[in-house]
């Protein structure tokens, strides 16, 4: 039995995730710790996510579905208004924690029992969550930090949440960046805890090298967006040419953002986020490395 009484509000934007939101389901109903409502929020779905979440909320009551009106596009703005308009749904409700959990994940029986158990101990923390493994690979955290954490399964305290005003609408990505950074900003402290690891299910395989590499291109214009620092950018890059698709990837990456540069995408943070997230990943570069790095911002 879980030694924490804290309660916990789940909400899951779903958008045509018939093939894997199945899995989701059934690792969320074994929890040794259920959450309080789960709200499964499709984005004007057309395949069977409606269908198979229907299912499952006959059956338990404390999940729900809830249905946007459809859109064409799916992109990372239509997951932050679904949270958001899950978080509207359940402002009522007695719970402590909220969660952003993706529809193509999967983990173990006790992977919220552990979270919970996190922020019980700290009530200084704000955000948790853990590192996400494809085909059994992790991403390497010499090479991050664990103050990030994954949009794939982000768990706020509900002050905040509150404090950060839920998640910003941006087409292009970030929001899980953004939050975390605007909760640190504000003095939450923020971390991935390394002792679980769930499961992303939606892999890209060989033969779409090319998506691989438009994707990493894609990220590249993002980072931009999002105000990476360009010498992190650029060992960021060589990082990723060490995995495949090698050379390429890091490369597409790179461009990406310079592309972004040359070409003064609009920035999707303020001058205040911008220069607080700078300043971290110049201290984690210099830790890294063990040497003085120059300080002084690049240009924005």
């Amino acid at each position: 039995m879980s030694r924490c009484a804290l309660q916990y509000l789940l909400i899951t934007p779903a958008k045509n995730e018939q093939a894997f939101i199945e899995l989701t389901i059934r690792s969320v109903v074994s929890q040794t710790v259920r959450p309080l409502r789960w709200l499964v929020v499709s984005d004007g779905s057309t395949d069977r996510t409606n269908e198979i979440v229907a299912h499952y909320a006959r059956q338990y009551d404390w999940i729900e579905l809830l249905k946007m009106p459809q859109r064409q596009s799916r992109d990372f703005g239509g997951k932050a208004e679904c949270v958001n308009a899950g978080y509207e749904n359940a402002r009522g409700l007695g719970w402590d924690i909220i969660g952003s959990l993706d529809a193509d994940i999967s983990f173990g029986d006790d992977y919220f029992e552990f979270l919970l158990e996190k922020f019980d101990d700290d009530p200084q923390l704000g955000i948790a969550g853990t590192p996400f493994s494809e085909a059994g690979k992790t991403y390497d955290y010499r090479f991050s930090s664990t103050d990030h954490v994954s949009g794939a399964c982000q768990l706020f305290r509900r002050e905040c949440f509150e404090a950060i005003g839920g998640y910003v609408p941006l087409k292009g990505g970030g929001i899980d960046v953004i939050a975390v950074l605007t909760a640190r900003l504000k003095g939450w402290r923020t971390r991935t805890f390394t002792e679980k690891v769930s499961h992303h299910h939606r892999l890209m395989g060989s033969a779409q090298q090319r998506t691989k590499i438009l994707a990493a291109f894609a990220l590249g214009q993002k980072d931009y967006r999002l105000g990476f620092h360009p010498v992190w950018q650029l060992f960021r890059s060589l990082y990723q040419m060490s995995r495949r698709p090698y050379v390429i990837g890091g490369a597409a990456l790179f461009t990406g953002y310079c592309w972004a540069m040359l070409y003064r995408y609009q920035r999707s943070v303020d001058r205040e986020l911008l220069e607080f997230q700078r300043q971290d990943q110049m201290r984690r570069l210099r830790k890294f490395f063990g040497f003085v790095m120059p300080t002084s911002s690049a240009p924005r």
